[in-house]
């Protein structure tokens, strides 16, 4: 399977979950404690992490320490990549797998 489909499939994957999706909205705004994130959503300190792991390990968040604390922030290159993703498979372009298919490529 092409790597794009695999990367986009894991991008969309961590967002299908309404707090994560919440956490990247939250992110749009600018880089936040993981303090900041727990102040606005009800959640526990373990969920959070576990929620922020699988949005880092997507690549549609980075992370940094910064002594006790960790910050988050949007990985731009990564939201962009997923954006241009679902423009390709929605759009019926000359790479669709069904025309790739009809070539025999």
């Amino acid at each position: 399977m092409d790597d794009r489909y695999s990367e986009g499939a894991r991008v969309f994957k961590a967002l299908g979950d309404s707090r994560r999706a919440m956490i990247v909205d939250m992110l749009s705004c600018g880089e936040l404690c993981a303090c900041r994130i727990l102040e606005r959503l009800e959640m526990s300190q373990p969920t959070l992490s576990h929620h922020m792991k699988l949005l880092c390990e997507c690549g549609i968040v980075r992370c940094r320490e910064e002594g006790k604390w960790t910050y988050y922030s949007l990985d731009r290159d990564t939201i962009e990549r997923a954006k241009a993703f679902l423009n390709e498979i929605t759009e019926g372009s000359a790479e669709c797998v069904c025309k790739i298919s009809e070539n025999g490529e």
